[in-house]
């Protein structure tokens, strides 16, 4: 029995909105919620932000942000297209010429607010540029750059004027007839952000990307961000995702699916399931743990993993995983194949075992998974 098996207990029913095109990536609607990150290389370095790029792919990157605040960056966004594996997301701010570049320089969507660049022949350049070049729009609206106006009805930043802005800038896209659009309400502060999110999703069909902006260092911005991501997630809320961290945006991927995982909304990669140990455990699991995340790093199937210090949670948990190890005693423990007991292991050769035993049923999921799509059409 596996973990990725849905019960009726555990779904989510996801909020109905319409869907667009980033490139090649479907958002909203049915789709897969897609993980986002976004490059903090100068972008004029096209050959370091094209590392980072990949870098970001490879770890599970759906669509990547990459800020393009002068006209040199723009010329670079030709480069960074051309070798970037993922659609890319040009972040735009007032410039409304930056927006027109890139979207001829092949961006797949433009960030931008169009009340923020210039007037409506301006917003109308930006937009029949993204219609020409098959680019869609995010509007990003911030807590932090509210437009002064609502600043001075509300007071002060607040659900009511974040949704009031989005509303404004939809306005002017639907006006101009363009509907290929996203947007997004982000806040520092997880109870502003999660109450602007409910109030967007329920007077908008557009797709909505979430995040929770500025949200701290890797420790910090990780809770923060799965506090406020995954209760609106768990709603239904939600059609692609930032996590906003002070570290590698590597790091960003890599929580997002952490989040998206723990919510059965994507699998992607081993999910290790494991005790945070005690003095009943028969090897060293905090180690093994931190081993076995590096050393399995490349696998891509959806699949679970337990490892368990000893036999008071491990053999239940082990029938619910396609591979894992018990801790026992003198030395030794219990591997578990597909949820049935499978054989005895001495603890000095679990390491690569295990990962031996994982590669094996990954192969074994993934010719499943052919066959299945086979039997399909």
């Amino acid at each position: 029995m596996s973990l990725n098996q849905v019960r009726p207990w555990r779904n989510i029913y996801r909020r109905t909105s319409r869907q667009i095109m980033v490139g090649n990536v479907p958002v909203g609607g049915d789709a897969p919620i897609t993980v986002q990150t976004m490059t903090n290389t100068p972008t004029t370095d096209a050959r370091a932000t094209i590392a980072q790029i990949q870098a970001s792919a490879e770890a599970g990157a759906d669509i990547v942000r990459v800020s393009v605040p002068d006209q040199d960056s723009a010329k670079a966004m030709r480069e960074i297209v051309r070798e970037s594996p993922v659609p890319l997301v040009a972040d735009i701010h007032f410039h409304y010429k930056r927006g027109i570049e890139a979207a001829e320089a092949g961006a797949a969507c433009l960030r931008i607010n169009p009340g923020n660049i210039g007037d409506e022949k301006r917003v109308k350049e930006v937009i029949r540029a993204a219609r020409d070049n098959n680019c869609s729009i995010r509007i990003g609206v911030n807590a932090g750059s509210l437009e002064r106006h609502l600043l001075e009805k509300y007071g002060e930043p607040c659900p009511d004027a974040m949704v009031e802005s989005g509303l404004d800038h939809i306005k002017i896209l639907q006006d101009n007839d363009f509907h290929e659009f996203k947007i997004s309400c982000k806040a520092s502060d997880v109870f502003m952000a999660a109450a602007a999110y409910q109030q967007l999703a329920d007077v908008t069909d557009a797709p909505i990307h979430l995040g929770i902006t500025e949200a701290g260092g890797l420790t910090s911005g990780t809770i923060k961000s799965a506090i406020g991501l995954g209760n609106l997630l768990w709603m239904g809320i939600g059609d692609t995702i930032r996590v906003s961290l002070s570290a590698d945006p590597v790091e960003e991927v890599k929580v997002g699916f952490e989040i998206l995982k723990s919510l059965g909304l994507r699998h992607r990669g081993v999910n290790i399931i494991s005790c945070p140990s005690c003095a009943r455990q028969g090897f060293d699991v905090i180690k093994t743990v931190e081993i076995l995340e590096q050393r399995l790093e490349h696998i891509k199937t959806p699949m679970s993993l337990s490892i368990i210090g000893c036999v008071v949670n491990g053999p239940g948990e082990a029938l619910m995983t396609d591979v894992g190890f018990t801790g026992g005693g003198a030395g030794s423990g219990m591997v578990y194949l597909a949820g049935s007991q499978s054989h005895k292991l001495n603890n000095d050769q679990m390491i690569d075992h295990i990962v031996e035993q994982v590669e094996k049923r990954a192969e074994v999921l993934e010719a499943e998974k052919v066959e299945a799509d086979r039997a399909a059409g």
